[in-house]
């Protein structure tokens, strides 16, 4: 299996899907059969979600990763949250995930588990309270490590300067690429990455697409990032929302569209967000099978 670094560095557009492992307790055959599909359009690689520490899909993202590197031949991306989490279960993570032959980590901060916070500072009682310090755990185990970053600014920073200073630390402490979150702008993405060059980022930025196929899924991602939609895409969103079918084929033209821009001006990288349905990386991949590598 490749690292992700590798795949970067060949500097041509590719496209890489997401996927999640089913909830701890559930059958691991019918998420196989799922991502199995989507393999079959040969991304550049998968990356597979990971829950909070020792929560409902934590226990799965390892095997489901076993499955793509060993039976679909994809390089793959694991990622790996960590708030809540002592030394020793990190440690016993990073073990197992060397054990299964996974090169690549997500380092993810995660969402804090309300129980283990203090309500006055709202910090979590652990070992790890940011990704940067999950990054400077990993930073000599020999993985080629990614983290995540919002273009939009985190919900939690300030200021999108100070969320830059904090993104330039993780990136300091080791990463070797970042993620974005997703966005419905593309010129929100150039203007985040000329604000991170600016600052001293140099690690390849890939940018983070979801094509939206129904409209209750977008009032849930605005409520949660805080992301723009332009009138256009709020326009698609309202005429076409209620109708499934519809929903489908205009969601996937405007990622498309979002896409082949990113292309034309020089994003090599872009990273779609499947929510495990196979016929969006079809139906993505097919659109491009003349632009992308591999296809």
């Amino acid at each position: 299996m490749n690292k992700i670094s590798d795949v970067l560095s060949l500097k041509k557009p590719s496209l890489s899907f997401e996927v999640f492992p089913p909830k701890r307790d559930k059958p691991l055959e019918g998420t196989k059969e799922i991502v199995s599909e989507i393999a079959l359009t040969r991304p550049s690689f998968m990356s597979v979600t990971y829950g909070a520490a020792g929560g409902n899909t934590s226990a799965n993202t390892v095997a489901i990763a076993e499955h793509l590197m060993k039976e679909c031949a994809v390089d793959v991306l694991a990622h790996l949250t960590c708030v809540g989490s002592t030394h020793e279960y990190i440690s016993a993570e990073i073990a197992r995930f060397k054990k299964a032959g996974i090169k690549n980590i997500l380092c993810l901060r995660g969402d804090r588990p309300a129980a283990e916070c203090r309500a006055e500072k709202d910090e979590c009682k652990s070992d790890f309270v940011h990704a940067v310090d999950l990054v400077t755990r990993l930073s000599s185990e020999g993985f080629c490590l990614g983290g995540a970053c919002y273009p939009e600014m985190h919900p939690e920073s300030a200021h999108i300067t100070d969320d830059i200073l904090h993104l330039k630390e993780k990136v300091d402490a080791g990463l070797h690429f970042l993620t974005t979150q997703m966005f419905f702008d593309n010129n929100v993405y150039f203007h985040f990455l000329s604000r991170l060059r600016d600052a001293g980022v140099t690690v390849p930025v890939i940018a983070g697409i979801m094509p939206v196929t129904n409209g209750k899924q977008i009032k849930r991602i605005c409520d949660l990032a805080g992301t723009y939609l332009p009138p256009r895409f709020r326009a698609i969103v309202d005429r076409f929302g209620d109708d499934p079918v519809a929903m489908l084929d205009a969601g996937v033209a405007y990622a498309t569209e979002q896409i082949i821009d990113l292309f034309a001006n020089g994003v090599n990288f872009v990273h779609v967000y499947t929510m495990n349905k196979p016929e969006i990386a079809r139906r993505v991949m097919g659109n491009l099978k003349g632009i992308v590598s591999g296809s």
